[in-house]
C-alpha cells in the first residue's frame, strides 16, 4: 500500500492544473481553442508566433502546430483529438516533435469552459510530464498564453 501511494503521490506532482477566468462566454472561448483562424492570435507564450497550424477538430481527428519562438527557433507540436463537447470540454493527446519528426513524451490535455456568469471558467489539466521540471515549463507556457487568449477574446 505505501508503494502504490507514494506512486501517486510522484504522478501527482507531475501534473499540471492552471483555473483562469475570462470576460467571454463559453462558446466563443471554446471556439478559440477550436477555430484555427482564431488560435493563431493567441497561441504560445508571448513573442511566439503559429506560422503552421493544422486542425481536424473531432474526436480521432489530429493536430499539428509550429511555433516559432523570438529567437526564430521553430517549436512543433501534435496530438489527436479524443473527446470534443461542445462548448464544455476538450480532450487531446499532446506530443513535442523534434525537427527530424520525431514525436517525444505524450501527455493528455483536458481542457473544461464552464460558464460563470456570463464568463468562462477555465480549467486546464495536463499530465503525466516526464518531470516536474517539465510540468514548470509547461505552466510558464500555458499561463503566457492564456495571457494571450485574454487579451483576444473581445471583452
Amino acid at each position: 500500500m505505501v508503494a502504490r501511494d507514494s506512486a501517486a503521490a510522484k504522478s501527482a506532482e507531475r501534473e499540471l492544473v492552471i483555473t483562469r477566468v475570462f470576460d467571454a462566454p463559453p462558446r466563443l472561448v471554446f471556439k478559440a481553442w477550436t477555430e484555427p483562424e482564431r488560435l493563431i492570435r493567441w497561441w504560445g507564450p508571448q513573442g511566439f508566433t503559429m506560422p503552421a497550424c493544422e486542425m481536424d477538430v473531432r474526436p480521432g481527428g489530429a493536430f499539428r502546430f509550429r511555433m516559432r519562438g523570438p529567437d526564430g527557433t521553430d517549436h512543433r507540436l501534435q496530438g489527436v483529438y479524443r473527446e470534443i463537447v461542445e462548448p464544455e470540454r476538450l480532450v487531446c493527446t499532446w506530443t513535442w516533435v523534434d525537427a527530424e519528426g520525431k514525436p517525444g513524451h505524450e501527455t493528455l490535455l483536458t481542457v473544461h469552459f464552464a460558464e460563470q456568469g456570463g464568463k468562462t471558467k477555465l480549467t486546464l489539466h495536463q499530465a503525466i510530464f516526464e518531470s516536474v521540471t517539465a510540468r514548470d515549463g509547461h505552466q510558464d507556457g500555458w499561463a503566457s498564453s492564456l495571457d494571450r487568449l485574454a487579451a483576444h477574446l473581445p471583452g
